[in-house]
């Protein structure tokens, strides 16, 4: 059956439509994302607390919307896999791994961002110097 594609302001309101239930569906199914989510509450706040520049907010916010994006690819990755067949396959056991290290690599290249903003600031100086 040939689907009629939208344009203008109708594709907009459809693709912000069909994203939101992304969003909705990663919350509702992935408690990754969650806890992912949750933390990001605590953190963009903070990001503002922390930069001092607005080099170092737009790092710090997008360390925290990279991890959420990354979070929903991997579970759109693990999904589609689970969605072929329950029957174990080299290459799906492959596909879901690499989502996760995915995953993995944002979460690390995160902390190592707010730890060097925080460092930048002086705030891991005060830190050390408590101990």
């Amino acid at each position: 059956m040939y689907q009629v594609k939208r344009t203008g302001v109708k594709r907009f309101y459809f693709a912000t439509k069909y994203s939101l239930q992304g969003i909705k569906a990663a919350w509702v199914e992935e408690p990754a994302f969650r806890y992912e989510a949750t933390a990001a509450l605590v953190l963009l706040p903070a990001a503002f607390w922390l930069a001092e520049s607005g080099m170092q907010l737009a790092l710090l916010l997008a360390c925290c919307f990279l991890v959420l994006a990354f979070e929903i690819v991997n579970s759109a990755i693990e999904a589609v896999v689970d969605r072929w067949g329950p029957e174990y396959h080299e290459l799906a056991g492959r596909a879901k791994d690499m989502g996760s290290a995915a995953v993995f690599m944002m979460l690390n290249m995160t902390w190592v961002v707010w730890a060097s903003v925080a460092w930048d600031n002086g705030y891991l100086d005060m830190i050390k110097a408590l101990f």
